[in-house]
């Protein structure tokens, strides 16, 4: 766990911490430098909050509910009207088995409930007659009642002999094709419901699920789109460990990735806080940060005199480097807390010796 110290005057830590910023820079001479428009190659780390943690983990994405389609009874597939990949409204009709056998079932109930209600009041009018017997009569009735849920019950099997899409959404898989003989339950489709959005499911070890809360922030870049990163938040921790991997669910809410395929790969950085989180921007052992302090790793500071230092962030576009000058205000763990970066989320690390304001870069995941 790291620890944050209370805010102190610079010490030998911050000295050593900006000394050895500034070696690493003073190997690469001026001229070394690139100039504006010379394309470099950097990667980039969070800003976050003293004391939080970055936690990696690599998922896929999909639809927040994923839902197997199936018919309720068995029966002879007769249609099956959509491929994989398609997108589907609420109520479309997505398959249906061979109707002919259900639809007979559900005629000869119809008839029999008539029959039974015929019989039930024909023996009530007895029963008034002192005719029929009271027996005779419960009997009828009785006879009437289950004749009529027999009725119920093929209509619902009639209902459920087609498959219709629950909500909005896209068909990620289709099992059967017409004219296949299929039992009761068998899933038919696998469907994707746009109504709760998408995740990326990631596995983590337990030493990292402690750390991760619903509502931490987090980034996600996908292997088919290495220069396009999407932002998110926990949106559901495991209870228990998956008995096959020993880790931990954890769903990353994502954001804009409505057209995107699910099963991408994705990387996933979370700015986890723990599960103890205090209010207020408070580190490990509760020492009070400063209004204004981030934190951002030791390797983005590319100079430092003591009390001032220099990071680089990204403009809007994410392809220029944009100088900052920051004041050195402790140290936490393995990163450096500092003022001056408001409305940054990211720094750049490795690269950043090489780079000069307004700099052309290329993020690498």
């Amino acid at each position: 766990m790291h620890t944050l110290r209370r805010p102190a005057p610079i010490g030998a830590s911050l000295l050593l911490a900006g000394s050895l910023a500034l070696a690493g820079c003073s190997g690469a001479s001026a001229d070394a430098n690139p100039s504006t428009d010379v394309t470099v190659p950097v990667r980039v780390a969070p800003v976050s909050e003293p004391g939080a943690l970055t936690v990696a983990a690599t998922g896929t994405l999909g639809a927040k509910d994923e839902i197997p389609l199936g018919f309720k009874i068995g029966g002879v597939v007769a249609r099956v009207l959509v491929d994989e990949g398609a997108r589907a409204r609420a109520g479309d009709l997505l398959a249906e088995l061979d109707l002919r056998e259900i639809d007979a079932g559900v005629a000869k109930a119809t008839l029999g409930a008539e029959k039974a209600r015929r019989d039930a009041a024909r023996v009530e009018r007895l029963y008034h007659d002192s005719v029929a017997t009271l027996a005779q009569w419960q009997d009828a009735q009785t006879a009437r009642e289950a004749a009529e849920a027999d009725l119920r019950a093929a209509r619902v099997n009639r209902e459920y002999a087609v498959i219709t899409a629950p909500g909005a959404g896209v068909v990620l898989r289709r099992n059967v094709n017409a004219g296949a003989q299929i039992a009761s339950g068998a899933p038919v489709l696998l469907f994707g419901s746009a109504g709760r959005g998408s995740v990326v499911r990631v596995g983590l070890a337990d030493r990292d699920v402690l750390r991760v809360r619903p509502g931490d922030a987090a980034t996600v870049v996908f292997d088919a789109y290495p220069d396009r990163e999407f932002t998110g938040r926990v949106r559901q921790v495991g209870a228990s460990a998956d008995a096959r991997t020993g880790t931990f669910p954890v769903e990353v809410a994502v954001d804009d990735v409505s057209g995107l395929p699910s099963g991408l790969v994705a990387r996933v950085r979370i700015t986890a806080r723990g599960p103890n989180r205090p209010s207020g921007p408070r580190g490990a052992r509760g020492a009070t940060a400063p209004p204004g302090v981030t934190s951002v790793p030791a390797d983005a500071l590319v100079d430092g005199n003591g009390t001032r230092g220099t990071v680089f962030t990204l403009d809007a576009s994410r392809q220029r480097a944009v100088r900052r000058s920051v004041t050195l205000v402790g140290m936490d763990g393995d990163r450096v807390l500092v003022r001056g970066l408001a409305g940054a989320t990211q720094v750049i690390t490795a690269g950043a010796a090489w780079l000069k304001d307004s700099a052309r870069v290329e993020v690498k995941p």
